[in-house]
C-alpha cells in the first residue's frame, strides 16, 4: 500500500509540473510583477539576446513592446510562430501557453497588461481590448517621452 501511495503522489506531482505555470512563477527571470489589483495585472517582460523560456502561461491581455525584437513562440503542441515586435506596438492576446525565444542579438523589453476574469463592469470581453490597447499605447508613449525628456535635460558641453 505505501508503494502505491508514493506512486500516486509522484504521478500527481509530475502532472502538476507538466502543466504550464503562470509566467511570473515559471519564469521569474523574464517576468516581474509591476502592479496588480482586482482588475488587472501588469508584468514587466525582459529577455536577453538569444534567451529562451520554459513553458508558461498568460491570461488574456495586451502586450506593449518597449523595444524591437525577433521572437519565436512555441505553443504546447509544438506549433511555432515568429513574432516581430516593434517599439510602442500593442497587441491583444487571448489566454495561451508557450515558450519564448529571443532570436535577436539585442535585449527585448515589454509590458504585459493582463485582464482578470470578471473584471468588466457591465461590458463584455469584446469591449475591453480597445480600452486596454489605448492604455498600452499611452504607456508606450510615456516611455518614449520620458526617455527624450531625460536626454534633453542633460548638460550641454
Amino acid at each position: 500500500m505505501p508503494k502505491l501511495f508514493r506512486m500516486a503522489i509522484f504521478v500527481l506531482l509530475a502532472f502538476s509540473f507538466a502543466r504550464a505555470q503562470e509566467a511570473t512563477k515559471a519564469e521569474p527571470k523574464h517576468y516581474k510583477l509591476a502592479f496588480e489589483n482586482d482588475r488587472v495585472r501588469v508584468v514587466y517582460i525582459q529577455y536577453g539576446p538569444h534567451e529562451k523560456s520554459r513553458m508558461h502561461s498568460h491570461p488574456e491581455g495586451v502586450v506593449v513592446n518597449i523595444t524591437a525584437a525577433h521572437l519565436l513562440f512555441t505553443d504546447q503542441e509544438g506549433k511555432t510562430q515568429e513574432v516581430y515586435a516593434k517599439p510602442g506596438e500593442a497587441r491583444w492576446f487571448p489566454p495561451f501557453r508557450h515558450t519564448v525565444e529571443n532570436l535577436g542579438d539585442t535585449s527585448y523589453s515589454g509590458v504585459y497588461i493582463a485582464v482578470k476574469s470578471g473584471s468588466s463592469a457591465g461590458g463584455g470581453a469584446s469591449a475591453q481590448p480597445p480600452q486596454l490597447e489605448q492604455t498600452a499605447k499611452s504607456i508606450a508613449a510615456y516611455r518614449v517621452n520620458a526617455k527624450s525628456v531625460r536626454s534633453s535635460n542633460l548638460p550641454r558641453q
